[in-house]
């Protein structure tokens, strides 16, 4: 039967309004998260120095060290982990194309052309003939039931997932190098006080050995100031083992093979900045693993969607059009012109469960997924209390430890006067210096702590990050809504 243009059109048009009437399946909605009303351990802290983390992710810069912001903006250009991570999330913004493309109808072109020859009567007689074809065909299969749009729905926020684990790897490289470059510089200060406490122990040395030529010191001083010495000579030596392991770490960090990059010592500023925490909620939008986790409940609920659509008839039109002539002459003419077009439905009646499997393993998947969401955003706020608790109370030891160090000082000076005069015996002079070393160390030790402290909170709470920009990156954003 011929369908008329008039008829044809309408009824295209139904198909095309059968595609957007349903999708089965569950709407998502963002899962709850537990979250604290405020953050436990800020309690009456006042942070020395709070800096808000610099704009367009440079967060580093509150540290005020052009060094590292050298070597930060590096890391996301030449870090080959991170290439692997953003070739991870350009795979993932094709799939969503490739769920895309179920939208659309297939189209073919094919020709073919035969020449046969055919016996006829009376016997011994023939005739060869030639035969074209050349046609148009297409298939589609209207999507009824939403599970290209589930499927879609799924990829997309798969992809978003995928950014916001971009996000979250750049931010753990970018902590790493900053936190062993903290490291390094405190064994930078180690060196400098280790040369300034050889450079000390070996005037002690001359005083013990003027006191031993005078006759008022014995020679079990000299011997006891020599090994002092040496102990800490060996110390000056031994702290480069540490430092060209960070070199080496930095190095590969930013791309680079270990002869190929060097960090000079220097000095550098002690004052440990922090960033203000701010309100806990706001951690669930700043967190790039918390956005990674959502969006991975997100692809989860739809694909429940997609199992669902399971149960539902698959409908798919095909059809051909094109010419068919016995010459190239004239085989474009409206005589040779063919065409044929059809429907087909089709119903699995009987699968021993396996539908009901697939939709049941779907919704385990999501439960799933909304308790490794809900655990990363404890983990998250557990994060951030630990290093607000580490760098309140690093910062009281550092107070402590400063003035310790002050007293120390000065009862290694008062004893070296008192040995001297021969009014102490040279051991005092042995115990007062190790004791001020040690007060020293601890000092370092703890304002690295503080550093590292302080960079685990400023990753803690998201390095800038927020998940509105996983909109930007791709745009990935479903249509009509916010990314979460």
């Amino acid at each position: 039967m011929k369908i008329r243009p008039s008829i044809r059109i309408p009824i295209l048009a139904a198909a095309l309004s059968l595609t957007g009437c349903m999708s089965v399946g569950p709407d998502y909605q963002r899962p709850a998260a537990p979250t604290p009303q405020r953050y436990k351990e800020l309690g009456d802290w006042k942070p020395i120095e709070p800096r808000p983390a610099a704009s367009d992710l440079a967060w580093w810069t509150i540290y005020n060290d052009s060094k590292l912001d050298e070597l930060e903006r590096q890391v996301a250009v030449s870090n080959e982990s991170l290439k692997a991570s953003e070739a991870n999330y350009r795979q993932a913004l094709e799939l969503v194309n490739e769920a895309r493309a179920g939208y659309w109808p297939t189209v073919s072109a094919n020709a073919s052309g035969q020449r046969a020859r055919v016996e006829s009567s009376p016997p011994g007689s023939h005739f060869v003939y030639n035969q074209v074809n050349p046609n148009l065909g297409a298939s589609w299969a209207p999507d009824i039931w939403g599970k290209i749009r589930r499927t879609v729905e799924s990829s997309r926020a798969s992809a978003q997932a995928s950014g916001a684990d971009l996000a979250a790897a750049r931010l753990s490289l970018q902590t790493t190098l900053a936190t062993d470059y903290f490291a390094l510089r405190i064994d930078d200060e180690l060196k400098h006080l280790y040369e300034e406490t050889v450079k000390a122990y070996e005037a002690t040395l001359e005083i013990t050995r003027n006191q031993f030529e005078a006759g008022t010191a014995a020679e079990t001083d000299v011997i006891t100031a020599e090994t002092q010495l040496q102990g800490e000579q060996a110390q000056l030596i031994g702290i480069g083992v540490q430092r060209a392991q960070l070199e080496h770490a930095i190095a590969v960090l930013i791309g680079k093979t270990p002869d190929q990059f060097s960090i000079e010592p220097a000095t550098f500023s002690r004052a440990v900045p922090v960033v203000p925490a701010g309100v806990p909620s706001a951690l669930l939008e700043r967190r790039p693993d918390i956005a990674a986790a959502e969006r991975a409940a997100a692809a989860a609920s739809a694909q429940i969607g997609v199992a669902i659509a399971a149960y539902f008839p698959s409908i798919s039109l095909t059809g051909t059009a094109g010419f068919s002539g016995s010459e190239l002459s004239g085989l474009f003419a409206a005589a040779n012109y063919v065409w044929a077009a059809g429907a087909q439905a089709s119903e699995l009646l009987f699968d021993a469960g396996l539908r009901s499997a697939q939709v049941g393993a779907a919704r385990a998947t999501y439960d799933a997924s909304v308790a490794s969401y809900r655990q990363t955003a404890l983990s998250a706020f557990q994060q951030v209390e630990d290093e607000i608790a580490a760098l309140r109370i690093l910062e009281q030891e550092e107070e402590v430890l400063k003035r310790t160090v002050e007293s120390a000082r000065q009862a290694v000076q008062l004893t070296i006067y008192q040995y001297e005069a021969g009014t102490v015996a040279y051991t005092a002079v042995v115990t007062v210096q190790a004791i001020a070393l040690a007060d020293e160390q601890n000092l370092l030790t703890t304002l690295g702590n503080e550093f590292g402290a302080s960079v685990a909170l400023v990753s803690a709470l998201g390095g800038g990050w927020n998940s509105a920009m996983l909109a930007e990156e791709g745009a990935t954003t479903p249509a009509g809504g916010a990314v979460h």
